[in-house]
């Protein structure tokens, strides 16, 4: 079997000759070039599995070696060799298609750790086409751009910011990424950082020391160490407290963190991915998001698409989650009858696919088992859009003395918790005159077990 091969490309003799000798004690086979012209010649002869490359060569720079590359051997990940402090030249690179940078003066350690990461990834991405595929469910025009995106995506380093509306699946896009990438095998660590309160954020991605304040009674590895040789998903970072997001640039900047503490650095070895449902850009405009930041994360813009904008892809979604849902509940599933899809299309979906989901169960639970309708869905945020009333009745006069929305809530006050305690009650004496028999008791009031088993569980009484 042949050994794998890199394709050093540098003016610098002394460059080469340090590249050359570190990859062969990987056992690597190594191919020089010091100009593009040699360079580009060289990909087609060789057809290593790996290129770096210089920034500044003597007839061009490595962005077009990188474009080249990218254009005519896109399984040939290439990775740049960038002047200390540039980051302008890195980001352009990752842009461009890089697989990921490293900077002068090169660290070994760092550069062993990029090779290995780099040699992973496969050739043939049908697989990872595959595993999209079936995790990002529909067949429409968005969704299939967010799968060849994905795919693209997941076989970069580049830092990915990912946006989108709540419950649209930014997570799922973000793991995606992760899982069909050369840190596959790594963790997966995800943070939502608007969970965190700003006190223990430092201590919480960098991790701090025994003794550091007041109750760090032991050392502590933080988010970023746990990702070590995987991804740091980094969700609603726009919540980042602006002191935190000066510490957050210079560990993605220096590829290094320093614990609450700690007297040395550390150097960290993860892929960043972010998200968040606000606009970045208008944040930053705000001055809540500092601007060299949102540069360093934004690196990649991927946007997912909202449940509205993909309605196309509905009857395959609803249908895919019910068979999970179903599968996870042990049962046979049920089906969508026409009225129930009809009733999900003229739904806006404010909480996209998440609130599907939640729909898609709680329809479940109440219905026969075999089917659900329209009447076994509950539209939590608002009522499916009905078509326009007919003129003659918008122009009927408002009726004289009726309640404004305010004064049936006085009257009322909290009407959905006055149901359930009511709810409660009658399925308490259900089951007391039962004595717990649930199958007794389901009969006993005419609803199904699983609708009885739904009701119990939402209203505490499962136990």
């Amino acid at each position: 079997m042949s050994r794998q091969s890199v394709l050093i490309v540098d003016d610098e003799p002394d460059i080469r000759e340090l590249l050359d000798i570190t990859l062969s004690r990987m056992g690597l086979a190594t191919h020089t070039a010091a100009t593009l012209a040699e360079a580009r010649e060289a990909v087609s002869r060789e057809l290593p599995d790996l290129c770096l490359t210089d920034m500044r060569l003597p007839d061009g720079n490595g962005i077009s070696l990188v474009e080249h590359i990218q254009q005519d051997f896109p399984q040939i990940p290439v990775a740049m060799i960038t002047a200390h402090g540039s980051v302008e030249a890195a980001i352009a690179a990752l842009k461009a298609g890089a697989f990921d940078f490293i900077s002068k003066p090169i660290e070994l350690d760092t550069l062993r750790r990029l090779v290995t990461t780099a040699l992973q990834l496969e050739g043939d991405t049908s697989r990872a086409d595959s595993a999209v595929d079936q995790d990002l469910i529909g067949s429409g025009s968005s969704i299939a751009q967010l799968r060849r995106q994905i795919t693209k995506l997941a076989r970069s380093q580049a830092p990915v910011h990912i946006h989108g509306e709540s419950g649209s699946g930014k997570e799922v896009v973000a793991r995606l990424i992760h899982n069909n990438g050369p840190r596959a095998s790594g963790a997966f660590v995800a943070v939502n950082c608007g969970a965190i309160p700003p006190e223990l954020m430092e201590s919480e991605l960098f991790g701090h020391v025994k003794g550091s304040f007041t109750g760090a009674n032991q050392d502590k590895i933080g988010l970023f160490q746990a990702a070590a040789g995987g991804t740091l998903f980094l969700d609603e970072v726009a919540d980042l407290p602006l002191a935190m997001q000066v510490k957050l640039l210079r560990a993605i900047q220096e590829k290094a963190i320093r614990p609450v503490g700690a007297n040395a650095e550390q150097a960290t070895d993860i892929r960043l991915l972010s998200a968040t449902h606000k606009n970045l850009a208008a944040e930053v405009e705000a001055g809540r998001f500092r601007n060299d930041l949102y540069y360093r994360i934004n690196v990649i813009d991927l946007k997912v698409p909202s449940l509205r904008e993909r309605k196309e892809d509905l009857p395959e979604l609803a249908a895919a989650l019910l068979r999970r849902i179903a599968r996870e509940e042990g049962s046979d599933g049920a089906e969508l009858e026409p009225s129930a899809l009809e009733a999900l299309q003229g739904y806006d979906f404010p909480g996209n696919v998440r609130e599907l989901e939640n729909m898609l169960e709680r329809a479940l639970a109440l219905s026969d088992g075999t089917s659900i309708t329209a009447d076994d869905l509950q539209f939590a945020s608002a009522a499916p859009r009905q078509p326009a009333a007919p003129a003659a009745v918008d122009a009927l006069p408002a009726q004289r003395g009726a309640a404004t929305v305010p004064e049936l809530e006085a009257a009322y006050g909290d009407l959905e918790g006055y149901l359930a305690n009511i709810e409660k009650q009658v399925l308490s004496q259900a089951l007391e005159e039962t004595r717990w028999n649930r199958t007794a008791t389901a009969k006993l009031l005419g609803i199904s077990f699983r609708s009885l088993r739904y009701r119990l569980k939402k209203l505490g009484l499962d136990d």
